[in-house]
């Protein structure tokens, strides 16, 4: 017996099956997984560190030291490697076995370094030191830009950390969200000569921004236990931290005994400027604010792309800035899958063209019943 008879004599029915074999074929499509074979990354755990002033060999003997110590032999470690920079900034970064758990590993490495917190200098304990999980190469990144120029690189960037970054960084999938820039920080350049003749140093000056500086408690009135009769229970508000440059200025740094007041802005000129000028971000000659995401371990690359271009993300967007993606690892996942989906496609078409011509009233009349 033909198989194909049955089929040649009833079109109709023929072309039944195909329907039914094309709509089971996409339904099969999209239960295909993503994901056939375990995770053979390992996970990665980055401990990061800023000393502002510290140079490299600095950085190395009072901050890397101590929480290499520590951190050294954290449970299904592997190796783990740390540099140090000029620019005061430091990074470790813990390589685990393949299956460890991420968030596993994260939590083990923050005790160990908890350890090690208490003998870091000041100024590293006060900055705070982050451990997050995260993959070590750049998944993608884009540029913010203003195109017709009326925003400056301070403004971009600062925009950009305030509002975007924490936009990207709540995406599905996201390890950790960085912007390359410089942010808003009230700036405070000493001048020696006036500081000298007035004998104050640098250090009475920070004592006198990081106690006249300060969200304090003022505390109530008329607050219980009160005298009989008393109707009003008031709070008190008093100025808390200073807003801009001239209320800096008006930090009294020392009172001399014959009246005399020694204010910031007489040994030190104050401004609001970058906290850091040792970055800087430019697209085409226009400054901008570099944005760099990375993937958690176990994250989809194709997804986390996807999820970047939502509208939430976008709507955290000013009118008068402008997003252009200079790097994306994703792209070159996604040409395979459009160039597979092009190559399926197109025998689909043919073969239903070739059934809708066999189908038509002249060939069925060819075909007995």
């Amino acid at each position: 017996m033909n198989i194909s008879a049955p089929f040649i004599a009833r079109p109709r029915f023929a072309m039944v099956i195909a329907i039914v074999m094309i709509i089971a074929g996409f339904v099969s499509l999209l239960q295909i997984p993503v994901a056939q074979f375990p995770q053979i990354t390992p996970p990665e755990v980055q401990v990061t560190a800023s000393y502002p002033g510290a140079s490299a060999s600095v950085m190395t003997d009072s901050v890397g030291a101590l929480i290499e110590d520590q951190v050294n032999g954290v449970e299904d470690m592997l190796y783990m490697s740390s540099s140090s920079t000029n620019n005061g900034s430091y990074s470790l970064t813990v390589t685990f076995a393949a299956g460890t758990d991420p968030a596993i590993a994260q939590v083990n490495v923050q005790n160990r370094v908890a350890m090690a917190t208490p003998r870091l200098p000041a100024a590293v304990s006060q900055t705070g030191v982050s451990v997050r999980s995260r993959s070590s190469s750049m998944l993608l990144g884009f540029a913010v830009y203003s195109p017709k120029g009326t925003k400056d690189d301070v403004f971009i960037s600062n925009y950009a950390t305030v509002n975007i970054r924490d936009a990207i960084a709540r995406l599905p999938g996201v390890g950790e969200a960085s912007v390359f820039g410089p942010v808003y920080s009230m700036r405070v350049w000493m001048n020696p000569d006036r500081m000298q003749a007035l004998g104050v140093t640098a250090s009475d000056l920070t004592a006198a921004i990081q106690g006249q500086n300060a969200q304090a408690s003022a505390g109530q009135l008329g607050s219980p236990p009160s005298p009989t009769g008393q109707q009003l229970q008031l709070t008190v508000q008093a100025q808390g931290r200073l807003a801009d440059a001239t209320e800096f200025g008006n930090i009294i740094v020392r009172t001399n005994r014959d009246g005399a007041i020694v204010r910031l802005r007489d040994v030190a000129r104050v401004e609001l400027g970058a906290q850091s000028y040792d970055t800087a971000s430019t697209l085409n000659g226009q400054p901008s604010a570099t944005v760099v995401v990375y993937q958690s371990p176990d994250a989809n690359a194709l997804a986390v792309s996807a999820a970047r271009n939502c509208k939430h993300c976008r709507s955290s967007f000013l009118t008068t800035s402008h997003i252009r993606s200079f790097s994306t690892r994703p792209l070159s996942f996604a040409k395979p899958s459009k160039k597979f989906s092009l190559r399926w496609q197109s025998p689909l078409c043919l073969s239903w063209r070739s059934s809708s011509f066999f189908c038509r009233t002249g060939v069925r009349r060819s075909f007995p019943r």
